[in-house]
């Protein structure tokens, strides 16, 4: 962004931006508990996608979605994608059109409201610390899912620094394999210019989003798990 646009675009994210964002999910939250309680994930889905397409436009920050051949509306994947900044859960939540389920840390959860709201929604929270605790928290979740819903892994496991792809971790190439979900890697572009890792400099700008082709988990046994984590990731990081 220009430097003066951007010294220009300050007063606005303060006192506009990023106070709205807030009020939007505080709202949007107390909306999906009760919608939550009352009609369920599929209701409260709605409410997300509202949330993340208002949160997105109030920046702005537009989205372009690319390989939208590549995959198909209600149905289930397991979507594996490289994480850049705080702005890639709006970003898809509010424009792939899927019933997204996020792997979101046991922290984010005991967040007031926001994480009764997530809850929900069908997330998913794991503890981090614990791997026993958070293979449970996983293998708990494919009890509740629905025949839609495309559980998201950030696979890196946190987001990037650089914007680089580090490596993955195998979550949920495993989830994957179990419940004979296919894998839809997708590609964030540049939403690290827009929001970058452990910072509040906000700007508004173009996100790309790459939808790779499915990899089915049915052509590949578990022993050859390790093959799939590395294509997937050359998928993802090749498009960057």
């Amino acid at each position: 962004m220009n430097p003066l646009l951007k010294i220009a675009y300050q007063p606005y994210k303060w006192i506009l931006a990023l106070p709205l964002i807030f009020i939007f999910t505080f709202v949007s939250g107390l909306i999906a508990i009760l919608t939550g309680i009352i009609l369920g994930q599929d209701a409260v889905n709605i409410i997300a996608e509202v949330w993340a397409r208002l949160c997105c436009a109030v920046i702005p920050l537009k989205v372009v979605i690319r390989g939208t051949r590549n995959y198909t509306r209600n149905t289930a994947y397991v979507i594996v994608s490289n994480h850049q900044s705080l702005t890639d859960i709006p970003i898809l939540h509010g424009h792939l059109g899927l019933d997204i389920k996020w792997i979101m840390k046991k922290e984010l959860g005991e967040i007031p409201i926001f994480g009764a709201a997530c809850r929900h929604l069908g997330c998913i929270t794991v503890d981090r610390g614990n791997h026993e605790a958070a293979l449970q928290s996983i293998e708990a979740a494919k009890k509740t899912l629905s025949g839609k819903a495309c559980v998201l892994f950030f696979a890196e496991g946190t987001r990037s620094q650089d914007g680089k792809v580090m490596p993955f971790k195998k979550g949920a190439f495993r989830f994957a394999h179990e419940t004979k979900i296919p894998i839809l890697p997708l590609t964030i572009r540049n939403s690290r210019s827009i929001l970058p890792s452990d910072s509040l400099d906000l700007v508004p700008g173009t996100v790309e989003v790459v939808v790779h082709r499915p990899i089915h988990m049915s052509d590949y046994n578990l022993a050859r798990l390790d093959e799939v984590v590395h294509t997937t990731r050359q998928i993802i990081s090749g498009a960057l």
